[in-house]
């Protein structure tokens, strides 16, 4: 596999994939990721809109915090291209607030769900297909200083969310 370097010189693979096992259901880990009334709670803590069907639209917004800097209500748009709950959704994933990761293509997200895992668990793979985007893939690799620790942190304050019912950031 060949890497991209960032403008910034920073070296990203252009396929980057995730696996992480939550002792949470299938069905769980598909609302954490799709309902608001979840994405608020961890990771960056922005509402998200979903059509969950083929050709519908996506649409992240901005969390308070990133609002109370300026940032745009709209952070981040795509399309969904496969829906099958709880099991796998598929989307173009298209970070649109900073005005040179917009100028790139959008790029290709899966979240594979897979229940009944050693010990109760469920794993999600998370596999962002990011060539052609170095910002984009900076910013998810958590490269970008002052933008977050990437998949890396919001999986992690997924999985802490889904299996304690606190954000990383409420100790």
């Amino acid at each position: 596999m060949s890497n991209t370097t960032t403008s910034g010189g920073a070296t990203t693979a252009p396929v980057r994939v995730h696996e992480i096992y939550i002792r949470a259901s299938a069905q769980a880990i598909w609302d954490a990721i799709t309902d608001s009334d979840w994405t608020e709670r961890y990771g960056y803590g922005g509402r998200v809109d979903y059509d969950l069907r083929p050709g519908g639209a996506y649409q992240a917004h901005a969390s308070a915090e990133m609002a109370r800097y300026g940032g745009p209500d709209v952070i981040i748009t795509g399309e969904v291209l496969v829906s099958e709950p709880p099991h796998k959704l598929v989307q173009t994933w298209h970070p649109v607030w900073d005005p040179e990761t917009a100028k790139e293509a959008p790029t290709r997200l899966t979240f594979e769900i897979t229940p009944d895992q050693p010990g109760g668990t469920t794993k999600l793979t998370v596999i962002h297909e990011v060539a052609g985007a170095p910002n984009a893939a900076a910013m998810v690799s958590g490269q970008v200083e002052g933008a977050g620790g990437g998949w890396s942190f919001v999986l992690s304050d997924l999985k802490t969310m889904l299996e304690t019912g606190k954000s990383l950031g409420e100790g």
